[in-house]
């Protein structure tokens, strides 16, 4: 399922991608779509903005992006988010999210017949 992304009205050159956080996870990953959202872990705190940066620094990571290129738009206190991605078309966005999520499900399906 590819995540849901879409360009937004006032730039051509940024698109939207809709984000549940999980915060005080045990690790820092996307993990794939949830109820129609990009669901994201992080292990920093909902306190002082801490979530939100750690959210915006594991995005940026799994799109091979600057942290820079990835912005807050909406739910700066809420479990769920409007990220926008400077530079990225939606199709871009969707290629790369689709790929690191592919690629962390078969390295925790790995793990789990490894045990």
């Amino acid at each position: 399922m590819t995540p849901p992304v879409r360009r937004p009205s006032s730039s051509r050159d940024a698109t939207r991608i809709s984000v549940r956080i999980v915060a005080r996870a045990s690790r820092e990953t996307v993990v794939g779509m949830r109820a129609g959202f990009l669901l994201v872990r992080v292990t920093a705190a909902p306190v002082d903005g801490a979530a939100n940066a750690a959210l915006i620094r594991v995005v940026a990571k799994h799109l091979r992006v600057g942290h820079s290129a990835v912005r807050l738009v909406s739910g700066h206190g809420s479990k769920v988010k409007v990220l926008e991605v400077e530079g990225l078309d939606e199709a871009e966005v969707a290629r790369r999210l689709g790929a690191e999520i592919d690629a962390t499900a078969d390295a925790e399906a790995s793990a789990e017949s490894a045990t």
